[in-house]
């Protein structure tokens, strides 16, 4: 009886917070008061107050990361929708996805290794640029951490919400809608895309293309990337 009322309310106070959270960063759009942000801190300082083990609250939560699939999948709307669009520029998307895989993939793990980090550490970082979904099937073939993993994913994701408009204000050259759209989908997967969808209509449709094409490369990829770094 007492494990069903901790599942009840560790998945009530989940969806409870996000929905208040996200009510409250519409009303204030703040980075403090991103979703993505404040909503795990408060989590994590419940869970540390009521004594909750990690363990048994995953367990009890586990089927809103499944949910995080369909979501993935419901980006290919607008997609098709625009499917002119990609027709028009699939050579250049499919080119851009690969070098941002591969510049992802190599400097993660380079830099974890200049730093000394433990190889699971750079098996998590590894995949950090894919969004949850894919990155936590790709980790798994990396065998590595999928927890470490999703963390990485939502501290890349975060970061490029945070940054990403400076940095493009810091490359002029970027103008085009395709390239901004690209940059944001490719390093912050989904938090970025819904950033570039701030940005414009096109800018989001190619975030969304780039974010699933990146995941599903990295996922199909994750066996040679084993070989090569691990």
């Amino acid at each position: 009886m007492h494990d069903t009322v901790l599942a009840a309310l560790s998945l009530v106070a989940t969806v409870a917070l996000y929905y208040f959270n996200k009510r409250l960063y519409a009303r204030r759009a703040r980075l403090w008061l991103t979703p993505l942000l404040a909503t795990p801190v408060v989590l994590i300082a419940l869970v540390l107050a009521a004594h909750v083990p990690y363990r048994d609250y995953i367990a009890d939560t586990r089927w809103l990361m499944w949910l995080l699939g369909p979501a993935t999948i419901a980006f290919a709307l607008p997609i098709y929708d625009h499917r002119a669009l990609v027709r028009q520029h699939w050579l250049s998307i499919s080119v851009g996805v690969l070098a941002a895989v591969v510049t992802s993939v190599f400097t993660s793990v380079w830099l974890a290794r200049g730093f000394g980090l433990p190889v699971m550490l750079q098996k998590g970082l590894a995949v950090r640029s894919v969004t949850t979904p894919f990155a936590v099937d790709a980790v798994r073939a990396l065998g590595g951490p999928p927890d470490l993993a999703a963390i990485f994913v939502v501290m890349t994701g975060l970061t490029g919400m945070a940054i990403g408009e400076i940095v493009l204000a810091c490359l002029p050259s970027v103008r085009s809608r395709l390239a901004q759209g690209a940059i944001f989908g490719a390093a912050a997967h989904g938090a970025g895309t819904a950033k570039a969808r701030q940005l414009g209509e096109v800018q989001g449709v190619v975030a969304s293309l780039v974010m699933m094409i990146a995941g599903l490369v990295s996922v199909l990829a994750a066996p040679l990337i084993r070989s090569v770094f691990f």
